[in-house]
């Protein structure tokens, strides 16, 4: 295999990551880290959680998760309600309508390849592991931080 075909297949997987993201704005009005924000509060005790929980899974900063949050609210798919016992905490909610809008979307690229890798044998996830592990040393790149989550920055709305 010479190293321009190694270079072609990150870029689809880029490149498929970026159509996904666009697709979903485009056909949903949400991005992906917004949905990911409502897969969090679907599967959180009540649909609920904090801006902190919700932060920590998203691997985000505070003020990204507050615009996340905020422009979920105006759009009414989730609600800031006060925490039983501590009125200094805020619940964020899942509402009717993002559990509804989550159920509309198609299952994303990330949960896709979760899925599919789960079926690889022990030695072939080692393998694909180790390749990964490679590719991140030679671009120098161990120290960046990262989500579980494939999402693209872009200059979508978050």
């Amino acid at each position: 295999m010479e190293t321009t075909d190694i270079l072609i297949k990150i870029r689809k997987i880029v490149r498929s990551i970026d159509i996904e993201s666009k697709k979903i704005q485009k056909e949903y009005g949400v991005s992906i880290p917004q949905v990911l924000c409502l897969s969090f509060l679907y599967d959180s005790p009540n649909y609920q959680a904090t801006q902190s929980e919700i932060r920590k899974f998203l691997n985000l900063n505070p003020s990204t998760v507050s615009g996340i949050i905020d422009r979920l609210e105006k759009k009414g798919y989730l609600a800031r309600l006060p925490k039983p016992g501590d009125k200094r905490v805020m619940n964020i909610a899942l509402t009717s309508a993002g559990d509804r809008l989550l159920k509309k979307i198609p299952s994303l690229l990330h949960v896709q390849l979760s899925e599919k890798l789960q079926l690889l044998n022990p030695q072939e996830l080692s393998d694909v592991e180790k390749g990964l592990n490679t590719l991140v040393t030679l671009l120098d790149i161990g120290k960046v931080e990262a989500s579980p989550v494939l999402t693209l920055d872009s200059d979508l709305e978050i």
